[in-house]
């Protein structure tokens, strides 16, 4: 299956169930792959037969903007339900991470992978 991805978004919002970190927003860093369900824009050359990388971000940052989330791997969940429903691709896996969040370690986080 083809894919586009995105790497590397970094979004600051509020999340996690300890009490800091319900007044500290952190950086969440997000990788995303998405599969490709219409194979149509390599011959056309149209966006509209693509999924629109910017249009994925701005949901992603009106998601996490709205929203508190206890766990990272709720909101990877609901990252992978809107580009599977909204924006009706094949597949998708979904990378959230928090930085720095534990002493000595760059990343924590949830990957996780769904389909239509």
């Amino acid at each position: 299956m083809d894919h586009i991805f995105i790497r590397d978004l970094r979004i600051e919002t509020l999340i996690g169930f300890h009490k800091r970190e319900r007044i500290v927003p952190q950086t969440l860093r997000l990788d995303l792959e998405i599969g490709i369900a219409n194979t149509a824009v390599f011959k056309s050359d149209k966006v509209t037969d693509c999924i629109d990388y910017e249009k994925v971000t701005i949901r992603i940052r009106e998601l996490v903007g709205g929203t508190h989330f206890n766990l990272v791997e709720t909101l990877a969940e609901r990252i992978a339900d809107i580009i599977l429903g909204e924006f009706g691709a094949a597949s998708v896996k979904v990378s959230a991470a928090k930085l720095g969040i534990l002493k000595n370690t760059g990343l924590v986080g949830v990957q996780l992978e769904r389909r239509r």
